[in-house]
């Protein structure tokens, strides 16, 4: 994209990824502070839960911002920049997917209006799937450069955290908890069905939400055959910043 030399409308652009821990919502200055109510005024409209402010998300908006500004033009991703998931996770956000709006124009309203007009860029400020956002706005000689980075969150959790969230899960759906069977963790770690009290049924999945299970593991449950289980978990590799959950469950 050619340097703006001026501007006469908004400009916008959009950009989601996916598959790939939150701050306190701090102070924003004002044109920020607008642009995150009035997105959050949209989605209370429509009974979607609010984002959270994340202070990681808004620095690499800022920086993004910035660059935009220092060179007069309007892009997701400038020459010699890192990539969106890699600006995220260099300020240190977690997440299992990101998407990000960029515009220019004269003020936080028209901006925020041109984005609800736009379908892409709506349907990222209306994402059910999303739950956070860092929002900068930059003065530049074009107008105002905007950029809202949202995410998806992922909390970090230690692997004795992750199993205790999953427990409650399956003893929700009548199972035995089998608590301190260090099998199931043995298993995760190997990555296959080893485990010296001969489960009736392994299952490895990876997750970014740890409440959910697999629909086939559900369905395995459901079906009446097992009555025990125990939980273990893993770490995962992934892209730095793209964070998931290696489990590991056995059903007795």
């Amino acid at each position: 994209m050619s340097p703006l030399t001026r501007i006469t409308a908004v400009i916008f652009a959009i950009l989601v990824m996916a598959p790939l821990a939150f701050s306190a919502q701090r102070a924003v200055s004002t044109p920020e502070r607008l642009l995150f109510e009035a997105l959050n005024r949209e989605r209370a409209a429509l009974g979607l839960s609010i984002l959270v402010w994340n202070d990681s998300l808004a620095s690499a908006a800022r920086q993004h911002a910035e660059r935009m500004a220092q060179h007069n033009m309007l892009s997701h991703q400038l020459a010699g920049e890192p990539d969106l998931r890699m600006r995220a996770a260099g300020t240190g956000a977690r997440f299992s997917m990101v998407a990000e709006n960029v515009a220019i124009g004269p003020d936080a309203a028209v901006i925020h209006s041109g984005w609800m007009h736009s379908p892409g860029h709506r349907a990222n400020i209306l994402s059910p799937e999303l739950s956070a956002v860092g929002i900068a706005v930059v003065q530049g000689r074009a107008g105002l450069f905007a950029v809202q980075d949202f995410s998806q969150t992922v909390s970090n959790l230690n692997l004795n955290q992750q199993e205790q969230q999953v427990l409650p899960v399956l003893a929700a759906r009548g199972l035995q908890i089998i608590a301190g069977d260090n099998d199931a963790r043995k298993s995760c770690d190997s990555d296959r069905g080893f485990a010296a009290n001969r489960p009736a049924l392994v299952a490895h999945y990876e997750t970014t939400n740890l409440n959910d299970l697999p629909p086939d593991l559900e369905r395995k449950i459901q079906s009446g055959r097992y009555r025990a289980a125990a939980v273990g978990a893993c770490s995962a590799e992934g892209e730095r910043g793209f964070t998931h959950f290696r489990i590991t469950i056995l059903l007795y």
